[in-house]
């Protein structure tokens, strides 16, 4: 065991003071993650600071008719929460395709953003890791990658990102609030985690020191034509080998509106922007939702043992979009 300080935080500001006051220090939300990669030796925190009872654990509905959830929201309630299942059914349906619920009932909002990859290449001291040890090679390149990445990723790093959740949050164009010694500000989910680059220890634009205190949806109607599907090698407590988060305003047989983001592709949550392009405006039908999907996947760039993940992902998009149209699939 090695030893690290404890910290408590009352509130945002002291979180953020502590952690200052603690160079290597790492905030303690449902400790899912964190506590599993101190156990392997992966994360050595100099000091924990526990954020899990702040004031953070609400969801709220606000006057413009969005949503603020707490980073302390638990997973469990906020899939079971009234309005994410009226208004957000693909975020309720994404959080209850992650874990087991003994861990969902852990799991924090916050938290489930800021999970690290589940490549065990990461997770193990003894192999090349450049997330892990800058520098030392990416040991999944040559190694075992089945899981791993088609799109946006570099020589340094072919790692994905596990959440099922921030896919979701992706597809609806939430935003993701930060407090820090700076004061706060607000990131698109979209926009928060990185691809690798020639830096894949850095996986979010999270500054040091930063806490996340809620993520906001925008505003949505009950019934919002929306869902996640997920593919992996068994049917629960799996991370996947590919899913997809999709919004989809369908009018007059014409595309209103859509969002689309894959799953386990990419270092990060990968919004389909080519595809939501293609379709903005066209006709809602399954020869048009294969050529969008097909024209975003066509920058695959497979390793040697997962191209499979290309047609795997463009098939249950496809689906998934068909199903969601009115009138597409008959």
């Amino acid at each position: 065991m090695k030893p690290f300080a404890y910290v408590r935080a009352a509130d945002v500001d002291e979180a953020t003071r502590a952690f200052a006051a603690h160079p290597g220090a790492r905030y303690l939300g449902g400790g899912t993650n964190l506590v599993d990669l101190m156990k392997l030796g992966v994360e050595q925190p100099s000091a924990l600071i526990d954020v899990s009872r702040l004031p953070l654990d609400a969801v709220e509905e606000r006057d413009d008719g969005s949503l603020r959830v707490g980073a302390a929201v638990r997973n469990s309630d906020l899939a079971a929460h009234p309005l994410v299942r009226d208004r957000y059914p693909v975020l309720s349906q994404a959080l209850l395709a992650g874990a087991s619920g003994q861990l969902r009932n852990a799991a924090t909002t916050g938290g489930n953003l800021l999970q690290r990859t589940r490549c065990p290449y990461f997770q193990d001291l003894s192999k090349p890791c450049n997330k892990r040890a800058p520098g030392s090679g990416c040991g999944a390149l040559d190694g075992v990658h089945r899981d791993h990445a088609v799109l946006g990723h570099s020589e340094h790093c072919v790692a994905t990102h596990p959440s099922d959740m921030a896919v979701a949050l992706a597809a609806l164009d939430a935003r993701v609030e930060l407090h820090g010694e700076q004061g706060p500000r607000d990131v698109p989910v979209g926009a928060f985690h990185r691809l690798p680059g020639d830096r894949p220890e850095q996986d979010t634009v999270i500054r040091p020191g930063e806490l996340i205190t809620s993520v906001v949806l925008p505003a949505a109607r009950a019934g919002l034509p929306s869902a996640y599907r997920k593919a992996r090698d068994r049917a629960s407590y799996a991370f996947a080998l590919a899913s997809v988060a999709v919004v989809l305003r369908v009018s007059e047989g014409t595309v209103a509106d859509v969002g689309i983001a894959f799953g386990a592709l990419a270092h990060r949550p990968w919004r389909a922007e080519r595809a939501e392009e293609a379709l903005r405006g066209g006709p809602a039908t399954p020869a048009a939702f294969a050529r969008a999907v097909d024209l975003e996947l066509a920058a695959a760039r497979p390793l040697r043992d997962n191209a499979y993940k290309v047609p795997l992902a463009r098939n249950i998009a496809v689906d998934v979009l068909t199903r969601l149209a009115p009138g597409a699939a008959t």
